[in-house]
């Protein structure tokens, strides 16, 4: 059995490293942040909004570190101005870009699945669907819709798996295809 927990801001640092490397060569990533320190960036801006994600929403670890997934609620704050500032610095020329970026609106009352990523070298252990079953599980209790958005076609089947549908796919000009996603709640809770 596959043990997983709520994370604390103790587990930032290693959450966000895992989170790094599992999005390393992810199209969403590589598009939208700049390849001068890429790796670094990366994993400074998976820090910042798992810290976020901590304080306001859900954080799921896997107790070995192999993985991690946040869920945001839908009245959760904005960043503050210092996380905001450091973000802009980081994504550097294409905070632009990314701010030009429109993909379509998700459910108003829907938590956010703003991430979930595991070791490489752990994928198709069945760590991303331990994480995944334990927030939804809580998602469900709360009476919560979730939504997400993918770059991955391969993650699509996930997320059909947990009974999330495509809502919209959207080809960002230069950039990649996203599928926005949304899960109703589910019939077991």
């Amino acid at each position: 059995m596959i043990a997983v927990r709520e994370a604390t801001a103790a587990d930032v640092p290693a959450a966000a490293g895992v989170l790094s490397r599992a999005f390393d060569e992810y199209s969403w990533t590589r598009w939208s942040v700049p390849a001068d320190r890429y790796r670094a960036r990366l994993e400074e801006l998976q820090a910042i909004y798992l810290a976020h994600a901590v304080e306001c929403g859900l954080v799921i670890v896997e107790e070995k570190y192999r993985g991690v997934a946040a869920f945001v609620p839908p009245e959760a704050p904005d960043l503050n101005s210092e996380r905001q500032n450091r973000v802009s610095e980081l994504l550097g020329d294409r905070l632009e870009v990314l701010m030009a970026t429109h993909l379509p609106s998700r459910p108003h009352a829907a938590w956010d699945l703003a991430t979930i990523g595991v070791e490489p070298d752990s994928w198709g252990s069945g760590i991303a669907s331990a994480i995944l079953a334990e927030g939804l599980r809580r998602m469900d209790t709360i009476g919560s819709l979730v939504s997400l958005e993918t770059s991955d076609p391969r993650n699509v089947a996930l997320y059909v798996r947990f009974g999330f549908s495509t809502i919209a796919e959207t080809q960002v000009p230069n950039g990649p295809k996203v599928s926005t996603m949304v899960r109703t709640l589910s019939t077991e809770a």
